[in-house]
């Protein structure tokens, strides 16, 4: 039998390293390590001996995205969101500390909206990256939709957010996606030097700089996050959702009507 999901933590010091760990199914997202993943950002946010955070993955695999069955399948598992706890999309709540995400491999749909909810993303040369829920029927609906746009540009945003088309690890670092392309294998490494080179520095400068640059985006994000219900609700109501969430499940080409 397959070992459950889980989210693990580490204490290096001041850093606080989350690490996905799901590799039998490429770290595949169930809502209970959805609570998990929140729980340990939250914990970075809250305790001040934890200056800085790394996220990153076990196996050869980022996170494929969703377990796509246990959210919106006849097994779908209730998710549930602690009140007061950080976001782990950062579209409720922000970690005030700085956060450096390490990715490899497969870093579909969710992958690339956690890696954007963080601050600094390094990426092993065989990253592959897609934002593709369009092709499955639904939407981005944990940030991609604004963060993809405000790091990319809009032409590059676009470019990937209407083909949901596969793109490699330069790319990503051409438009600005990822600050550092590191040889395979290197990629935690090098997100855990990055972190201890933030926290020789002032905390507290560390955090007041975040939360300055925050300030510069918050109104725009504020009413692109208010609009995800109307964008959820269109559809994940759709027609076009269940074919592609079954067409997912039955492993075939999606048909879509546009309805």
């Amino acid at each position: 039998m397959t070992a459950e999901g889980k989210i693990r933590t580490e204490t290096h010091d001041h850093i606080f390293k989350i690490i996905i760990d799901n590799p039998a199914k490429k770290n595949a997202f169930s809502p209970q390590m959805m609570e998990q993943l929140s729980d340990a950002l939250t914990e970075l946010h809250n305790n001040e001996n934890y200056w800085v955070g790394v996220v990153c993955a076990e196996g050869k695999n980022f996170t494929a995205g969703l377990d796509m069955p246990k959210f919106f399948g006849p097994t779908a598992e209730k998710r549930n969101f602690k009140e007061g706890n950080v976001d782990a999309f950062a579209l409720q709540k922000r970690c005030k500390k700085p956060v450096v995400t390490a990715v490899q491999g497969i870093v579909f749909t969710i992958g690339i909206e956690l890696m954007l909810a963080g601050d600094i993303v390094v990426a092993a040369d065989d990253s592959r990256f897609c934002q593709m829920e369009s092709k499955r029927g639904i939407a981005p609906l944990g940030g991609a939709h604004f963060r993809f746009l405000s790091r990319a540009g809009w032409g590059d945003a676009m470019y990937h957010l209407f083909l949901c088309d596969e793109f490699n690890a330069s790319r990503a670092r051409e438009i600005g996606l990822v600050q550092e392309v590191v040889p395979a294998g290197q990629q935690v490494d090098r997100a855990m030097e990055l972190a201890a080179i933030i926290a020789r520095n002032a905390p507290l400068g560390i955090q007041v700089t975040k939360e300055a640059a925050l300030k510069y985006i918050e109104g725009g994000e504020a009413a692109a996050i208010a609009y995800i219900p109307v964008i959820r609700d269109r559809v994940l109501n759709s027609a076009d959702a269940r074919e592609g969430i079954q067409s997912f499940i039955e492993r075939r080409a999606a048909v879509f009507h546009g309805r």
